[in-house]
């Protein structure tokens, strides 16, 4: 069978490491879910250990190469293999309500998006596990109090916990990248509704890190909050400083000061 060439534009680097692929997919839970969507399988390397033969297994994939390759490859998997772009795709047309996880090798350029969007669909997806570039995967994992500490850790250890698993070198991949490569594993959490208005927090957080060198004083000043609310001592710290729950205290502190969101 005529393997696939990775393309630049498309971010691919495939990996060619069996034990490697293995690894990531064992990171999985069968038992506490039936259906597994996989973001950019290539030429299945991570495909070949999900259980595709119980046709709860789906592919999407944008390059139309790949596509013909995994059809080949994967008859049974066919009904099951959506060409299209992820970040686009309206998953509610395959799952409709239903719970569903993901597990994929990201392409770099793409990865935090793909992040956002499991965000946006996490009433849906209990579990997620993905291959990241290293810098990103352990943005994701970072603990309060660190530079790398930013919008994705807040946002996503809100509903999630995240657990950085493994690094995977350069070499393992064709064509290698420049950098390591960081698996994660993410377990929504059994409360994942905030008791704010997570709209609300989902602006304040990235309005602080856009600024985080700034006091919250500063960098959520176009806010306009009223002065007896701005002399709270939340407001003399800077974001790195915040912990999820205290983002979500200080978006009770702005509801109730009644500031429009």
């Amino acid at each position: 069978m005529k393997t696939v060439k990775a393309k630049k534009k498309l971010g691919q680097h495939f990996l060619n490491d069996l034990n490697i692929a293995k690894k990531i997919t064992e990171t999985l839970q069968f038992e506490t879910y039936t259906k597994v969507l996989e973001i950019g399988p290539g030429m299945g390397v991570l495909t070949q250990y999900l259980p595709h033969k119980t046709g709860k297994v789906y592919l999407i994939e944008i390059d139309r190469e790949s596509i013909a390759y995994l059809k080949n490859k994967y008859p049974l998997l066919e009904p099951n293999i959506i060409e299209g772009d992820f970040l686009k795709f309206n998953l509610k047309s395959v799952f409709g309500d239903s719970p569903f996880v993901i597990i994929g090798n990201f392409p770099y350029n793409i990865s935090t998006q793909i992040v956002f969007k499991a965000l946006e669909h996490r009433n849906q997806i209990p579990f997620f596990s993905g291959m990241f570039q290293k810098e990103v995967a352990e943005r994701i994992c970072e603990a309060p109090g660190t530079k790398k500490y930013g919008i994705l850790s807040v946002l996503t250890q809100l509903f999630y916990t995240a657990t950085y698993e493994f690094t995977v070198p350069p070499e393992v991949f064709s064509p290698p990248p420049k950098v390591d490569s960081g698996v994660l594993t993410l377990k929504r959490k059994e409360n994942y509704s905030l008791d704010c208005n997570e709209k609300l927090l989902f602006k304040i957080v990235k309005m602080s890190f856009q600024q985080r060198r700034k006091t919250l004083r500063n960098s959520l000043k176009t806010l306009q909050l009223p002065i007896n609310l701005k002399e709270d001592s939340i407001f003399d710290m800077r974001p790195e400083k915040l912990s999820g729950d205290d983002f979500i205290r200080l978006t009770q502190k702005i509801e109730d000061g009644k500031i429009s969101s």
